[in-house]
């Protein structure tokens, strides 16, 4: 796969172009996506979720009490999912930036809840501030789903990092099962 991903969006009826650049973990726009170790091996759609400002700089509530910037609680993204900034109700960069920030500064003075309040709230918070899709709907549950949906593979490690664990531990559980059967 590419290392850089050129991607043409309107912005003000503007044309700017946006680079997505793994290596560098810059992805504008996208909500990103990583595994978390040991949980993901099970359940390879369940992770850590984070949003991006528009140079694409990763934000995530890591934590009780904090939010990162630019150090994802479980490592470098592995999925993203770009989001069109023409959806933004205030348009343009500044409204996308401010949401991203003020979820960010309320995220900073929560209690992180594995259940209930965690990263994909965090980022439905920032959707919800900026109206995306015209929406304020938008919560843990949808934004999981959507990511999980839309999301892209940053790279051929990225798709090992996020399949191969749980693929390797459902062959053991497969071939012990059949194993046990065919005595």
């Amino acid at each position: 796969m590419a290392d850089v991903v050129e991607i043409e969006t309107t912005k003000n009826y503007n044309i700017a172009v946006e680079r997505i650049d793994p290596i560098t973990s810059r992805y504008p726009y996208c909500i990103v996506w990583t595994p978390i170790p040991v949980l993901s091996w099970l359940l390879p759609f369940i992770g850590h979720i984070g949003i991006c400002t528009s140079v694409g700089v990763i934000r995530d509530f890591a934590g009780p009490y904090f939010v990162s910037e630019d150090n994802m609680a479980f490592g470098r993204p592995t999925k993203y999912w770009m989001l069109d900034i023409s959806k933004v109700y205030a348009s343009g960069s500044n409204a996308w930036d401010t949401a991203v920030h003020d979820a960010s500064e309320e995220y900073k003075h929560r209690m992180h809840n594995l259940c209930c309040d965690n990263c994909h709230s965090h980022v439905a918070m920032a959707l919800n501030l900026m109206r995306y899709d015209n929406s304020t709907s938008w919560n843990m549950i949808n934004v999981c789903l959507l990511a999980l949906i839309h999301g892209k593979h940053v790279s051929c490690a990225g798709f090992l990092k996020t399949w191969l664990p749980f693929l390797i531990l459902f062959s053991a559980i497969l071939a012990v099962a059949l194993t046990l059967n065919l005595r």
